[in-house]
């Protein structure tokens, strides 16, 4: 376990001995190695952003050799799958993507500026329920989680959706985030809830229930939803208790009708920024490479293959960090 003080920016020289001394190419994940050659890769260089794009490599060896000479900053591989790729033209499919940043969280549980085991921690939470309604609702599968140095990404590559418009994936987005308020009224089916382009499980509902029942219990007056004033805020404060035995009907009778479903449009604004949904719709976004360092922070970026026992100050910190004084 390291210290929160000690993640502090990594500097070149630190780089230099990760990448040399503790990376392995071996390291990055069977789902990018067995597509490299379909794949951009982008290099931060100098802290300022992915500036250096449409590199592409045709080999493992290609790559190691060019993350050890040059030792960037940061490093990124596509989401999509081109047929050039050093030119992202012929775009063949894209993995559908899920971007949990622990500093963008809301709601948070910690008040820090930057990351802590607190809001990490968090993070875990919010992408373990999304795994339950990826596999659970939705019936995906090959689904990849990577630690990405400050919160998690959850990387679908189920052939099923890899083909799907940035529209569908907003819809969906929409459904495991619980952003949309479920109608009254069922499909023709009778068995499914219809957005524009995305038809929603029956489980819907549930979904949203519980999204809404996470914000409720996590409330604070500093709190800011839209359409909710500091009233019903401390109105939610005080009533709460009844949502955490799931007593709906006494917590709508409380805090009033009107001001209730005020409340539920809210919360399903407020939901939209549990992961980043810009991230999910771009079908040609690059993310950081599992097994590259986030020098922000001097932590790595890796897959993870048991969540419920990974710890990121245990398992995702460099060995030249313990060094420092």
């Amino acid at each position: 376990m390291v210290e929160n003080h000690h993640l502090k920016p990594a500097t070149t020289e630190e780089r230099r001995i990760y990448y040399r001394e503790e990376w392995n190419v071996e390291e990055i994940p069977d789902f990018i190695k067995n597509s490299l050659d379909k794949r951009e890769f982008g290099f931060d260089h100098l802290g300022r952003g992915p500036n250096d794009r449409y590199r592409v490599f045709g080999s493992l060896d290609l790559l190691r050799k060019f993350l050890r000479y040059r030792t960037p900053f940061a490093a990124y591989s596509s989401v999509a799958f081109y047929e050039k790729p050093r030119r992202r033209d012929g775009w063949i499919k894209s993995e559908l993507v899920f971007d949990v940043d622990a500093k963008d969280i809301p709601l948070r549980k910690c008040n820090c500026k930057g990351v802590c085991e607190v809001c990490l921690n968090q993070a875990q939470e919010i992408v373990c329920s999304l795994m339950d309604i990826l596999e659970g609702d939705l019936g995906l599968n090959d689904i990849h989680v990577i630690y990405s140095g400050r919160g998690y990404h959850l990387r679908v590559l189920d052939e099923s959706v890899m083909k799907m418009s940035s529209e569908v994936r907003g819809q969906i987005v929409k459904y495991i985030i619980g952003a949309e308020v479920p109608q009254s009224e069922y499909a023709g089916d009778g068995m499914t809830y219809k957005l524009e382009h995305f038809s929603l499980p029956f489980g819907y509902p549930q979904v949203f229930t519980e999204r809404v029942k996470y914000a409720i219990l996590h409330i604070t007056e500093s709190t800011e939803i839209d359409g909710v004033n500091n009233k019903l805020l401390k109105d939610v404060i005080k009533y709460c208790k009844y949502i955490n035995d799931d007593e709906w009907g006494l917590f709508r009778g409380k805090v009033g009708p009107i001001r209730y479903q005020r409340l539920i449009k809210g919360i399903a604004s407020l939901n939209m920024g549990w992961v980043d949904a810009k991230v999910s719709i771009d079908l040609k976004r690059i993310l950081r490479l599992p097994s590259s360092l986030h020098s922000m922070v001097s932590m790595k970026c890796m897959e993870v293959n048991n969540l419920e026992n990974f710890d990121p100050f245990r398992d995702a910190v460099p060995r030249f960090v313990y060094e420092r004084k």
